[in-house]
């Protein structure tokens, strides 16, 4: 009776005693699996972004400014003197009617051969120089009539999809441009004339033997246009030569760009150009024309010595008559130096250096993969991917410096 009461009372201390130690244990799990899982690193917060395939843009942003691109400087044919000039600076000028100057000859030395044979000379090379500009506006003519055919024949083409809407768009622009250029040779010939008429008169003055006063000479304005500078405003002699007017025509504009010559490399005549900042709402588009063969050294605004290059650039859109250009007014142009339809493509904000080489981290199954990407065109917003990476893959936009290779990082969205 005693033994099995002993017994009873013991059965219940034995599982109260093994209950303790699982409790144990159990807390002791609790406090390691808390450890582990306090040690183990949280997922980082990423941005991802596709890569895919679309078109690509390159292009270069520099200032410049707008200039006229027909200028002509009014010098004295004679020595003599100059009356006073009442023009100013924005003046409306006629051609053939509006007087800019009026000159009083010198009397004519006496049998002066040397001066007669100059003055005979630069007459006859005045004339040559109008029959060199009439050859040279029958060459552009041609040219524009060829365009225009050509341009037809793009026209139906395009229609059918046979041709690009690049060829297409240079069959346009070759007619604009070469349109232009008549004009321009137009305009020159009719200087060439006015230029004959001065040489004439300087001729007959310098062969005026008698000694007298030669009535005096008007010389008038060239072109339609307004006066841009005035160089000599009061009464005075002058030289044969001398500078007393510039003049042209506001409407007649281009813009004139300084790149780097770095950038301009890459610049070809026929680009497309954006033309900002330049007052207006929206920008003008324009087509480069002319990229100069010799460079120039430039100060930047830092103190350091650069090398520039000026591009000139024709409007393709008309300036807004609310909102007139110009001479020299600043302006922006983003020039195209490069473009392709279908490209594959990374955005740039996903790309940073390592030593000589691009990487890039790219989202792997919850994880960050450190890559090395070979890229090519770059425009700032992204790159053209020549290896590296394929379509569909998702990369790590502005990665944290806590994101590494193997990282385990989860998409903010």
């Amino acid at each position: 009776m005693n033994q099995a009461a002993t017994a009873s009372r013991r059965s219940p201390s034995r599982k109260s005693g093994r209950t303790r130690r699982l409790l144990q244990w159990l807390t002791l799990a609790a406090i390691v699996a808390g450890a582990v899982a306090s040690l183990r690193p949280s997922p980082k917060l990423v941005e991802l972004a596709p890569i895919t395939r679309g078109p690509l843009a390159v292009s270069v942003l520099e200032e410049g400014k707008t200039r006229i691109r027909h200028r002509h400087v009014i010098a004295s044919p004679i020595a003599g003197q100059l009356d006073r000039i009442p023009l100013r600076a924005g003046d409306r000028l006629h051609a053939a009617k509006t007087v800019l100057a009026t000159l009083q000859p010198n009397p004519a030395g006496f049998l002066d051969p040397r001066t007669q044979a100059e003055a005979d000379a630069r007459a006859d090379m005045a004339v040559a120089l109008k029959n060199q500009r009439q050859a040279q506006l029958e060459r552009v003519q041609a040219a524009l009539e060829m365009a225009e055919k050509e341009k037809l024949r793009t026209i139906r083409l395009h229609a059918t999809g046979a041709v690009s809407l690049r060829e297409y768009d240079q069959a346009l622009n070759d007619v604009e441009t070469l349109t232009r250029d008549v004009h321009a040779a137009e305009f020159a010939l009719v200087v060439a004339g006015y230029e004959i008429i001065q040489t004439r008169a300087a001729a007959r003055q310098a062969g005026d033997i008698t000694g007298g006063i030669s009535s005096p000479i008007t010389l008038p304005s060239p072109i339609d246009g307004f006066v841009l500078q005035v160089f000599e405003e009061s009464a005075r002699p002058v030289t044969a030569g001398q500078p007393l007017l510039e003049v042209g025509d506001p409407t007649d504009l281009e813009a004139e760009i300084e790149l780097l010559s770095s950038d301009a490399v890459a610049v070809r005549p026929g680009a497309e150009v954006s033309i900002e900042q330049w007052g207006g709402d929206d920008p003008l588009r324009g087509r480069v024309t002319v990229i100069e063969p010799g460079g120039f050294t430039k100060i930047s605004a830092l103190g350091v010595e650069e090398q520039r290059v000026r591009v000139r650039v024709d409007f393709l859109d008309p300036i807004p008559p609310d909102r007139p250009l110009g001479d020299r007014y600043r302006v922006e142009a983003r020039i195209l130096t490069w473009l392709a339809d279908s490209v594959l493509q990374v955005p740039a904000g996903a790309l940073f250096r390592r030593g000589d080489e691009w990487m890039t981290f790219v989202f792997d199954n919850g994880r960050a993969r450190l890559t090395a990407v070979t890229i090519d065109h770059h425009n700032g917003v992204a790159a053209e991917v020549v290896a590296g990476l394929k379509e569909g893959d998702r990369v790590i936009l502005h990665p944290p410096d806590e994101v590494a290779d193997g990282r385990i990082v989860r998409p903010t969205k």
